[in-house]
């Protein structure tokens, strides 16, 4: 048996304070390193008493906070719980990249504590779901799509920094981000279709885009198949590189291994985007999709799997309305459509979905026991 040693039988001992940290060999308090690779964690875990610099506030409401570190590159972090978009985030995203067109070079979405995003907060949608008020509902799902276009096509760059769970309309905001910066512990996925419902922040039109760009040979169906497969069976990536994998992050979005550093690397990535000249995308009008053919090929897999009892009739509704959206409609095979053609089938389809009893009880009882429901 080795014997403690003698430090720790002191019982006056003081371990952490806010000047440094006990060293047993140095026999004293000792102050954080300040070695240069430890400068890149602007929050490491702070020990007892300690604090870090929380920045200058540009704006604050009770859903988020916009601030910089004095610099040229904002950061944008919501206050909700577990992250989540309701009103109240979509309108300082709006508000948050008007800031950043005038005051700054690039911003960064970036939260202080995981998750990146849990999603959208279904809770505020029930209320005007339940009341049947259609037009209501449509107009709210069009400004969550219209945030991620917001973000997609802002004069400055926004850089999605993400780490731990980015579920949902989370994901579909970092989809539509200049660039994903995230940390290998990142879980990302569009898992809508759990609670009955498609992805209807304008992911499933991302998707169709980077499937048509992707195509072999012109064989756009190839693509698509694979992305079904992951929205469909609500599948989230285990982890950074499993999502590049998947394609719910594109080859040009950087995987970080320390999550301490990615605040730092994402700023880094953003004010890169912007010294080069960043310019956002253009609208896309030649997209070219799947169309009758792909759907088709999609609702036979489809009919065979309720055939054999392996999904109930509602799983079969939401995944023929996914199918519907990611080959562009009922449409000819190899039609070129635009953006937001797109954006109003998904739009159509997740209301539709919405609206129907099913689906409604699968969001109360996912609300509930935090459980999916299978009817």
């Amino acid at each position: 048996n080795v014997p403690l040693p003698a430090w720790v039988k002191q019982a006056d001992r003081v371990v952490h304070t806010a000047d440094g940290s006990y060293s047993p060999a140095a026999d004293a308090i000792q102050p954080r390193s300040q070695l240069p690779v430890y400068q890149r964690q602007a929050f490491p875990d702070p020990v007892l008493g300690e604090s870090f610099d929380q920045g200058s506030t540009v704006f604050e409401d009770d859903s988020v906070r916009l601030w910089s570190h004095g610099d040229d590159v904002a950061v944008l972090s919501f206050k909700t719980k577990m992250n989540t978009i309701g009103p109240g985030v979509i309108d300082g995203i709006h508000k948050a990249i008007d800031k950043a067109e005038r005051d700054f070079a690039a911003m960064v979405i970036w939260q202080t504590r995981e998750p990146f995003s849990a999603g959208a907060d279904l809770s505020a949608a029930i209320p005007i779901v339940a009341a049947g008020k259609i037009d209501e509902f449509k107009a709210f799902i069009a400004r969550f799509q219209g945030t991620s276009m917001r973000i997609k096509h802002s004069a400055v760059p926004v850089v999605a920094a993400v780490r731990g769970l980015c579920l949902g309309g989370g994901c579909e905001f970092q989809m539509h981000s200049a660039k994903t910066v995230a940390a290998l512990e990142s879980y990302i996925g569009l898992v809508e279709a759990g609670v009955g419902l498609l992805p209807g922040g304008g992911g499933l039109k991302e998707i169709v885009l980077r499937s048509s760009r992707d195509a072999i040979n012109g064989d756009v169906f190839g693509q698509v198949q694979t992305y079904f497969e992951t929205v469909a069976m609500a599948k989230v990536a285990t982890s950074a590189l499993e999502a590049k994998a998947s394609k719910l992050l594109r080859p040009t979005d950087t995987v970080v291994y320390n999550s301490y550093e990615l605040l730092h690397v994402a700023r880094a990535e953003a004010r890169a985007l912007a010294e080069a000249g960043y310019r956002p995308p253009m609208p896309l009008a030649n997209i070219k999709v799947a169309g009758d053919v792909g759907v088709a090929n999609i609702r036979t897999v489809l009919t065979n799997m309720l055939e054999g009892r392996f999904v109930s009739e509602h799983d079969v509704e939401v995944a023929r309305r996914i199918a519907l959206v990611l080959c562009g409609g009922d449409i000819e095979r190899g039609s070129e459509v635009d953006e937001e053609w797109l954006l109003h089938l998904e739009r159509e389809n997740f209301v539709e979905l919405a609206m129907m009893p099913k689906t409604q009880e699968r969001i109360a009882h996912t609300l509930r026991t935090g459980k999916p429901l299978r009817n």
